[in-house]
């Protein structure tokens, strides 16, 4: 519990300081924080995710508090709705473009036309691959978001605790394990993904976990579009094919809750009860439902990424880009969207559990007892 309070005041407090960044950013706009009223662009992939409306929300009130107008659009996962809009904010003479792209291949062409415009681009939680007009990303460390993910499965079946440390006298096993993978055009996937499996393979290659239906490839687990129904559906496949001996699975390694919920709905319908054989299933992103699931004892655990403070990194960046600056990263290594290595500022994650969920999301102002509880 300390070492979550420390994680959770240091995010915090570096969302604060780049909230001040942000505001002292140079160029002047009073007490508005250094915005012109000029015009940007806020692309997010959809609107079916609790997560992405809470993105959309925080990245256009933080904005309009500088002073800026925002066009927030909303592609609906269609990616020619959503080249559309970015052409359109381009258009209506956007001076930023802050993209949460739905495919990070498919916009190369309406990019450059933001190039020749001089309109500069930040990637948005999701990296923009394939195109040398990319000039900044913001998001979490998502190899770090995968080894959360894996190491809370371990927690559930008793094998570490919360931090990763090996248990004395932790059961021996062999514990069923099934994984999925999330969309495998979000290039974010593959980094939950490596970040999971390498925190898992030890205990695979020992015996310890089993995955019985042999699916180990990304490939294999990978769930286009991070759809719940699509997931939901592979489960009830792996459930039928490979468990109608009477073997039960013990955890599930699942990368985003709305992914979880439609294992669990698989795992309901095929006679699974909580309390009574129950897997050890992970999430992402905090969503309400998922939340209140793991107080239910439905899903195990979910990885907490503060959306108002990822906002608060693009802001800084657009701010900074606008006012002829250099926005602040750390890290110019990582993330080669096959072009050019983005700099990117990445922010840390939380695991959440059932016994940290006032500590963490309550106390954090995230979400309320009274949501949580309805």
């Amino acid at each position: 519990m300390n070492s979550t309070k420390k994680v959770l005041l240091a995010t915090l407090a570096a969302g604060s300081m780049l909230a001040l960044a942000a505001c002292s950013g140079g160029g002047g706009g009073g007490g508005e924080g250094g915005g012109d009223g000029g015009l940007i662009g806020v692309a997010m992939p959809t609107k079916s995710s609790e997560r992405w409306i809470q993105d959309g929300d925080s990245v256009k009130e933080q904005l309009e508090e500088q002073g800026f107008k925002v066009d927030l659009q909303y592609a609906e996962d269609d990616i020619p709705t959503q080249v559309s809009q970015v052409e359109n904010m381009i258009t209506k003479g956007a001076e930023a473009l802050i993209i949460a792209a739905i495919d990070g291949t498919t916009l190369s062409e309406v990019l450059q036309t933001a190039a020749d415009s001089d309109i500069p681009v930040i990637a948005y939680d999701r990296l923009i691959r394939d195109s040398e007009n990319v000039d900044y990303y913001a998001s979490f460390d998502n190899y770090k978001v995968g080894v959360q993910q894996a190491t809370s499965l371990l927690a559930g079946l008793g094998l570490t605790d919360l931090e990763g440390a090996e248990v004395d006298g932790a059961p021996a096993g062999p514990f069923n394990l099934e994984l999925f993978a999330g969309s495998p055009d979000d290039n974010n996937a593959t980094f939950f993904w490596n970040g999971a499996i390498d925190t898992l393979q030890p205990y695979i290659d020992e015996g310890t976990l089993v995955v019985k239906s042999g699916q180990t490839d990304f490939e294999q687990a990978a769930i286009l579009r991070w759809d719940g129904e699509v997931a939901q559906s592979r489960m009830e496949d792996i459930l039928t094919s490979t468990y109608s001996d009477g073997s039960k699975v013990n955890a599930v390694l699942s990368p985003y809750d709305g992914l979880s919920r439609g294992i669990i709905s698989a795992l309901t319908d095929a006679g699974y009860t909580v309390g009574d054989e129950w897997p050890i299933i992970s999430g992402q992103d905090a969503e309400l439902n998922s939340v209140q699931a793991i107080n239910a004892g439905e899903q195990y655990s979910t990885i907490f990424k503060d959306t108002r403070e990822l906002a608060t990194v693009a802001v800084d960046m657009a701010t900074a880009l606008l006012n002829g600056e250099e926005p602040e990263v750390n890290n110019t290594e990582d993330y080669d969207n096959g072009v050019k290595v983005v700099p990117s500022y990445l922010l840390e994650s939380q695991i959440v559990v059932k016994d940290n969920i006032t500590e963490v999301l309550v106390d954090s102002g995230y979400w309320t007892e009274e949501e949580i509880n309805g």
